[in-house]
């Protein structure tokens, strides 16, 4: 009864409080109108003991009076780092109310990528590549929101937040943020000078949403008083009315007001430390008068730190046993659990429990929990730190034994020094196993760090340093490289292992910006291969991290190296080879080295012809995106050959299909951000601009809410800034630019768009004609020298020729653009000719320009490129109607208005229904 007791006086003077959350829980009860988020947020704040879990008790009695669906979980001291153990107690209970077929419902679709966070599905490894944290986020997004919407309206309570697990905080910041609409209500407390670092989204929600947190202070003398009065005239034992008259001599002892003003004075008016001194002074007999004044803050010194420890011990050691394994062990405690830890049969177990509840220390018969968590803090920490070492260790082994599963053990072991034990080191990299599958990469890394340092068995230790450098790959591969290159240097390691350590070590130094480091640790690898196939792997590896450096040397040996593997694979498929590559031509490596092949055909200009063989060769049988052991970058490269090659109907079919496949991955970070910017790239070349922008925006959003500074930034935003400019946002792709910091030194890898092409672009809009030359002339330079010249790829030369004509310069102009129009017609598709014709026709006049801009709009015509073709038509009517052809003129002005119309292109299309309008007029 102590709890409530705890909770009535929580609500005393909170009137203000009490009517904000009635409003909010009436109008959420109303199902009226869509609410705002500022309406679907509550936040109480305040220290320990003023009242913060009594407020969020009452939230939860309003709303399940009022017929509302109520989850509710609390952060626990000893929980903190248990990913998400949060997410998992506000969802258990209505997943044990179902079988198995009844959980996957709960969970829809997301099932495969939320079952590891909810508790669900955790006990192997599926084999296939865990979800990533965005995409845990989104899938509990989803589960809460169809709660919400088919069970609700629906009210999610969080008490002490400040003690919950970092991965249930983050997903709470993000989720938050998109509650506007929903029949939900979000109701979280917390001690806001105890919320832990990196929860600072979390914290700043209200800010963001307008939401002013309700800080709950100490109690008024006159409020004590008031408690003191009501606690005094309450039965022992019967859960005290906050509503009773204070002052009634029939029903109970006269409290004086000295004695209230000296139970204020000593508790400072907090509420729970007044109950329990006045619990205490009722408990000895003191009568509440002002003889026993002095005694109070004698008392008080009782009710936390070395006084609670003392009226602990003084109930005997398996009181004291069974308290300390509660502190241990952690909220929501089962008796039988309790008893194992502390040595106790069940009979003493429930005896001890006794004796706890009756001196205010625990709550609950089956499940046991301290009655306030300024106690279960003191407990635990009063326990001497050998013994509790000792005692953790012996929780770990006791949870395994109750069938918790290893992520409720693993906190126990973090909490034990090294000692070797093999035991241990297995139980956490199982642990980490199944954070990696619950999307909780760095506490999967907490486990094993703690593993590496037990030590592992020597035979285990590279193991354990590999499956290391796995789990912080995606959020620190400087991290990882360390973690591998240990790996490497254990001895002894067999073959196969050293082998995939070096794949990863590549990976992490690539994704570090160290691309050339990454590219020569696979050629060494090649170099003692112990099979035909990982020899091949290890050359596609190469080839791709070599392909990707921006600054690599020797880019035509390497191309020449790459177009005899690809042969050789080929005559592979075909039966033919001999040699390293025989029997292994088929095979995923043999796809991505066609694939890579492909490729490489694009951006060096090659024959369309050419690179659509490869590209053919490479996706018959099919490249996963999703692929654990191989990279996603090459079945995406594939299919954007059919990009830059006209065939949008079939880059279209690959586009769904893998990022489709990236969603049921459950993939939404970094990797869906990639795949919707470059969609959005392709939109802007094949189709509709507004849906480009929106694609681009789209990844660019994802890759915000992944984190700042990653490489898929520079995708996002060169692409959004292209697009803005085709539509005549110069000024927004100026701001964008600068936000991100988009200029020199450009990302270390190879991107597309191409950055100084993408700035020299923006320039030209802006008017900066000489910054223009200076950009594309260095993406110019460093792109021939690395033989990328494919005008269909990149086309910095059109913008060249651009920036040099508008400064006077129109013989410099009118070589580069020749020279681009004799690279377009060597790759030969209708999309870079026509785009090169149109280019060299604006430096050309009279019948020659109009020759020309017949001859872009024929060569469009035959691609989809609308934008493209709706500014060949619209400079093809200028030159008509200046060559005096004004029926012709009109008529392709008029196309070009529709097309660019249709297209999003509103700055063409303004200008074609503007030159037409002039045009008709003059006639």
């Amino acid at each position: 009864m102590a709890a409530h007791r705890t909770a009535s006086s929580g609500l005393l003077e909170r009137g203000r409080e009490l009517r904000i959350l009635g409003e909010a829980l009436d109008s959420l009860a109303a199902d009226g109108p869509a609410a705002g988020i500022a309406e679907r947020l509550l936040v109480f704040t305040g220290a320990a003991g003023l009242g913060k879990t009594s407020m969020v008790a009452e939230v939860q009695t309003q709303a399940e009076q009022r017929g509302l669906l109520v989850l509710s979980s609390r952060g626990g001291e000893q929980e903190q780092r248990s990913a998400f153990h949060v997410v998992r107690s506000l969802l258990r209970p209505l997943l044990a109310q179902v079988d198995a077929e009844g959980q996957r419902a709960l969970l829809g679709s997301w099932y495969e990528i939320v079952a590891g966070a909810v508790g669900l599905g955790t006990e192997g490894d599926s084999g296939s590549a865990p979800p990533d944290p965005q995409g845990v986020r989104d899938g509990l997004d989803w589960v809460v929101t169809n709660l919400a919407v088919s069970r609700g309206p629906l009210v999610l309570t969080l008490d002490d937040a400040h003690w919950a697990d970092a991965e249930s905080l983050a997903w709470l910041a993000s989720f938050a943020a998109r509650v506007e609409g929903l029949p939900l209500l979000l109701v979280f407390a917390y001690r806001p000078n105890e919320m832990p670092a990196g929860a600072e989204a979390f914290v700043a929600l209200p800010g963001r949403s307008g939401v002013s947190p309700l800080g709950l202070s100490a109690l008024t003398p006159e409020a004590v008083g008031e408690l003191v009065r009501t606690m005094y005239r309450t039965e022992p034992g019967e859960e005290p009315a906050a509503e009773v008259a204070a002052a009634d001599p029939a029903g109970g002892p006269v409290v004086e007001d000295a004695f209230c003003r000296e139970a204020w004075a000593v508790t400072g008016g907090n509420p729970f430390e007044t109950v329990e001194l006045v619990a205490k002074a009722r408990e000895l007999g003191l009568p509440p008068d002002g003889t026993a004044c002095p005694q109070l803050r004698e008392l008080a010194s009782a009710t936390k730190g070395s006084g609670l420890v003392a009226r602990l011990e003084r109930l005997g050691t398996r009181a004291v046993r069974l308290a300390w394994s509660v502190a241990i062990l952690g909220i929501q405690t089962p008796l039988e659990l309790a008893a194992a830890l502390a040595g106790l049969t069940r009979s003493e177990a429930v005896e001890a429990a006794g004796q706890l509840r009756a001196a205010r220390i625990l709550t609950g018969s089956q499940i046991l929990e301290f009655v306030h968590p300024l106690i279960a803090t003191t407990v635990y920490r009063g326990i001497a730190e050998e013994l509790r070492t000792e005692l953790h260790e012996q929780a770990g082994w006791a949870v395994l034994n109750a069938g918790l599963g290893p992520i409720a053990a693993a906190r126990h072991w973090l909490e034990v020094p090294p000692r070797g034990n093999a035991a241990v080191v297995e139980q956490l990299r199982f642990a980490a196993r199944q954070f990696m599958n619950a999307g909780a990469p760095e506490s999967a890394q907490r486990c094993l760090s703690r593993a590496v340092e037990e030590p592992p068995p020597l035979d285990q230790r590279a193991w354990v340093l590999f499956e290391l450098g796995h789990s912080t790959l995606l959020y620190d591969p400087a991290a990882t490289v360390g973690h591998l290159r240990a790996a490497l240097d254990q001895p002894g390691l067999p073959l196969e292992l050293r082998e995939n350590i070096a794949v990863w070590l590549a990976q992490s130094l690539s994704h570090s910006n160290h691309l050339k480091e990454g590219a020569e640790v696979v050629a060494a690898a090649a170099e003692t291969a112990g099979s035909a196939a990982a020899w091949l792997r290890f050359q596609v590896w190469n080839l791709m991290w070599c392909a990707f450096d921006a600054d690599e040397e020797g880019s035509p040996a390497r191309s020449a190296r790459l177009a005899e593997l690809a042969r050789r694979v080929e005559d592979d498929i075909a039966g033919t080879a001999v040699g390293s590559v025989a029997g292994t031509g088929d095979s995923v490596a043999g796809r991505y080295v066609l694939g890579l092949r492909a490729w490489d055909a694009v951006v060096r200009g090659e024959p369309k012809e050419t690179v659509l063989h490869y590209a053919d060769l490479a996706l018959d049988g099919g490249l996963s995106w999703t692929d654990p052991e191989w990279a996603f970058e090459v079945p995406v490269l594939a299919a954007l050959t059919y990009m830059y090659c006209d065939r949008v109907d079939r880059y279209e079919a690959l586009f769904a299909k893998g990022i489709a496949e990236f969603e049921d991955a459950g993939w939404r970070g970094a990797h869906l951000a990639f795949g919707h910017t470059i969609l959005g790239y392709a939109r802007y070349r094949t189709g509709n601009l507004a849906e480009a922008e929106e694609s681009a925006r789209l990844g660019l959003d994802i890759a915000n809410r992944v984190g700042p500074g990653l490489p898929v930034h520079w995708f996002a935003v060169g692409t959004l800034i292209t697009i803005l400019v085709a539509r005549g946002g110069a000024d927004e792709a100026a701001a964008l630019a600068r936000r991100y910091d988009f200029h020199a030194p450009y990302s270390a890898a190879v991107v597309f768009p191409d950055s100084p092409t993408v700035l020299g672009g923006l320039l030209y809009a802006l008017g900066d004609q000489a910054g223009a030359v200076r950009e594309f002339t260095a993406a110019g330079a460093r792109l021939d020298a690395r033989e990328m010249r494919n005008p269909g790829w990149c086309g910095w030369q059109q913008g060249l020729a651009s920036a040099h004509a508008a400064e006077g310069r129109l013989d410099t102009a009118r070589a580069v653009a020749a020279e681009a129009l004799l690279r377009a017609e060597g790759f030969g598709t209708d999309s870079a000719v026509g785009t090169a014709l149109r280019c060299s026709a604006e430096l050309a006049e009279g019948e020659a320009r109009v020759d020309l801009l017949t001859r872009a709009v024929e060569r469009l015509e035959r691609c989809s490129a609308p934008y493209e073709l709706s500014r060949a038509a619209l400079d093809l009517g200028r030159a008509l109607g200046a060559a005096g052809r004004a029926e012709e003129a009109e008529a392709q002005l008029g196309r070009a208005a529709e097309l660019a119309a249709a297209c999003a292109a509103d700055v063409v299309a303004d200008e074609a229904r503007r030159e037409l309008a002039e045009l008709l007029a003059s006639g």
